[in-house]
C-alpha cells in the first residue's frame, strides 16, 4: 500500500511513529502541502497541481491551513481516499459551524455565540457572569481566555481588537479538562489541568479507559459519527457527577504519549486505503 502524510511535519511523534510501523511492508511519502517539492505554491493552488503519481492508496490530513486543505479537495477530487475529508476538517476550524451542528444532533456543547469582533464586542458588553471567549476560527495560537467581567473583556480587546470571536458561558468545574481522542472506534484518554484555571495549563496525565466516566467513550464515537471524523480530539469537562459538557472538537490532533495510538493510527490508513482499493 501506498500512504501519503498531508504535513509540513513529517516528523511529528505520532506520524513518526505511524510511519515507522507501516515503512517495512507498505510506501510512506509526505507531502508538504506549501511546497509539494521546492517551489512555494501561490494560493489558490494552481491546477493541475504537480503531484507525485500515481496517487496513494489513502492520505492522513495532518494540516488545517488554506495549502492543506486545497490539495485535500484536490485529491478528493481524484477519487483518492483522505482521513479525515477537507470538508469535516474545515467544519471543526469553525467554531460557530461547530457548536451549531453539535446542538442540532443533541449533543452535549457547550451553549456559544458569535459576537463578531472582539473590540466592538467589548465596548458594549456586561455579561452577567464569567464568560470563555475564543477565536471563531480555531488555530494554532488562538485566543482562549476566561473573562469575569467587563474590565477583562477590554484587556482581551486591546491585544485582539479585530479578532471575530465566539463567547460561551463559563461552566463551573474542577479545573481539569478531559482530553480524549479517537482513532476510529479507539479512544485515548487523558487529563489536562485547564488553561483556564487559575495556575493555568498543567501536565497531561494518561487516563486508562475504564478510568473515564460511564459512557463518555460511546460519546466520543457519536462526535465522530456527527462530525464525519476517523482521528479527532474532544475536549470535555465534568460538570459535576460526571455530567459531560462537550467545549471543543479538533480534527487530527497530535495524540502525543497515548500507548497504541500509532497501532491504532496505522490499522485506521491500511483499512481506509483497502476499502479504495476494492
Amino acid at each position: 500500500m501506498r500512504i501519503g502524510l498531508i504535513t509540513p511535519e513529517p516528523g511529528h511523534p505520532l506520524l513518526a511513529e505511524t510511519t515507522a510501523l507501516l515503512t517495512p511492508e507498505h510506501e510512506v511519502e509526505a507531502l508538504d502541502p506549501v511546497t509539494l517539492g521546492d517551489v512555494p505554491l501561490p494560493l489558490p493552488l494552481p491546477l493541475p497541481l504537480p503531484l507525485p503519481l500515481p496517487l496513494a492508496d489513502v492520505y492522513l490530513l495532518k494540516s488545517r491551513t488554506p495549502h492543506a486543505l486545497g490539495l485535500a479537495r484536490y485529491l478528493e477530487r481524484r477519487g483518492a481516499p483522505v482521513v479525515n475529508s477537507a470538508a469535516a476538517t474545515a467544519l471543526c476550524q469553525d467554531r460557530t459551524e461547530m457548536a451549531g451542528l453539535a446542538l442540532r444532533a443533541g449533543l452535549p456543547f457547550a451553549a456559544t455565540r458569535t459576537v463578531g469582533p472582539l473590540g466592538a464586542w467589548a465596548r458594549e458588553a456586561r455579561p452577567p457572569a464569567p464568560v470563555v471567549v475564543k477565536s471563531r476560527l480555531s488555530r494554532r495560537g488562538d485566543l482562549v481566555a476566561r473573562a469575569d467581567g467587563g474590565a477583562r473583556l477590554r484587556e482581551l480587546a486591546r491585544d485582539w481588537p479585530q479578532e471575530p470571536v465566539v463567547v460561551q458561558e463559563y461552566a463551573p468545574n474542577n479545573g481539569w479538562d478531559h482530553k480524549l481522542w479517537a482513532i476510529g472506534d479507539r479512544v485515548f484518554s487523558a487529563l489536562r489541568r485547564s488553561e483556564l484555571s487559575p495556575g493555568g495549563r498543567g501536565p497531561t496525565h494518561p487516563l486508562a479507559p475504564d478510568e473515564l466516566p460511564a459512557g463518555w467513550a460511546d460519546l466520543v464515537r457519536r462526535v465522530g459519527s456527527v462530525f464525519a471524523l476517523d482521528v479527532y480530539g474532544v475536549d470535555i469537562i465534568d460538570t459535576g457527577g460526571g455530567t459531560p459538557l462537550i467545549v471543543d472538537v479538533n480534527a487530527f490532533p497530535g495524540i502525543r504519549g497515548q500507548s497504541g495510538a500509532p497501532e491504532a493510527l496505522a490499522a485506521l490508513a491500511l483499512s481506509r486505503a483497502a476499502a479504495g482499493r476494492a
